[in-house]
């Protein structure tokens, strides 16, 4: 499901025009992304949590050229499925 689909099936589920549930859509992932950006995570319990990690500086190799290369330390978003998604999949 792409994000089009997801805003028409979320505007029928909420009886709302789509326009309507692309900015509610919108609004939620722009929160999501301002609270990662802080430091903070994003907890929705049941169904999950979205945190950011931190990647240690490493060496890596160029594929083509075989040269090694430092990868610098960085900030990664990540997604940790709660208990109620987990079982609502299997």
């Amino acid at each position: 499901m792409n994000k089009g689909q997801f805003v028409k099936a979320l505007s029928a589920e909420l009886g709302v025009s789509q326009k309507m549930a692309d900015d509610a859509l919108n609004a939620v992932l722009d929160l999501v992304q301002k609270t990662l950006k802080k430091g903070d995570s994003v907890v929705f319990t049941g169904f999950g949590s979205f945190v950011v990690r931190k990647r240690e500086a490493r060496e890596g190799r160029n594929p083509q050229t075989g040269a090694s290369l430092k990868i610098p330390a960085r900030k990664v978003p990540a997604f940790k499925a709660g208990r109620t998604l987990k079982d609502a999949v299997r």
